[in-house]
Parts: C-alpha cells; structure tokens; sequence
C-alpha cells in the first residue's frame, strides 16, 4: 500500500424485520468479547460492495445484497507502521442462509431499542444512531405501509 492510501473496512449492517445483526468478536485477543458489525478489509481491485459480500458469506455463510452505505466513516486507532484505515457501514439484505458462528463467539439481532444491550467496539459505536435511524422506518407495521 502506497504512502496516503486509506485501508478501508467495510462492515455490513444486515437488516431482517426491524433487526440488525450484531456479531461477537473472537480474535484478535484485543477485541475478543466486543461487539461489531460483521465485515472485512476490502482487497485490491475489490469494490465495497464485492468485499461485503465475500466477507458475509465468509464470516457469516450468508448471501448479501449491500443497499447503501451510511454517509459517516469512522477512524481505526493508528497503529505505527500501519496505513490509516476507516470503517465505512453499508446497510444490507439478506439474500440466503441464516448467519451462523463461523469466527464470531455469538451473534444477536438488535432492535432500535436492545442496539445498546451490547458492549460495541469503539470503531463500530459511532453509527449507533445512523443505524437506528435506519432501522426505524423498518419495523414492522410501517414496512407494511409501504407496500
């Protein structure tokens, strides 16, 4: 990676009847027991949208389609040695599969009300609220209406 290139991380905000998934850190040993958005680092040649959908399927065997991404970007902590790298979420549905534990310790889906129940990691926390906002319009009753 050349000097000034930003490492992006994509996280997937997958949302199923006013829920969105939650997943449990494993590794590394740093961020175990944390919570975040399940995703991955996007590769070379690799848009967003490809690098969410290969890191689901990896991390979660499901099949997503990505929606949008959230217009915020969130800093990782600065590592010496290491490029700057950014967290961008991007809401998503689910296409196939039910997730399941492949390199997380437990998965949870979260509502408007339970998303603080869960202890998030500092670079997923921030989009709380965008993805509150999101999934308001979602529930139940108002998905409904807009058919």
């Amino acid at each position: 990676m050349a000097d000034g290139e930003v490492l992006i991380v994509v996280g997937a905000a997958i949302i199923r009847d006013g829920a969105v998934l939650a997943a449990q850190r494993a590794e590394p040993e740093s961020m175990r027991g944390g919570w975040e958005f399940p995703g991955g680092k996007v590769d070379p040649g690799e848009s967003e949208e490809e690098a969410l959908i290969r890191e689901c399927l990896e991390e979660l065997d499901v099949d997503v389609r990505p929606l949008e991404r959230l217009p915020r970007e969130v800093d990782f902590p600065t590592r010496p040695g290491s490029p700057r790298a950014v967290l961008r979420l991007w809401t998503a549905e689910l296409l196939r599969g039910e997730p399941r534990l492949v390199e997380h310790l437990a998965l949870r889906w979260l509502t408007p009300e339970t998303l603080d129940d869960v202890d998030w990691l500092p670079t997923d926390a921030p989009f709380l609220d965008d993805v509150r906002n999101v999934l308001a319009p979602h529930s139940v009753s108002s998905s409904l209406l807009d058919k």
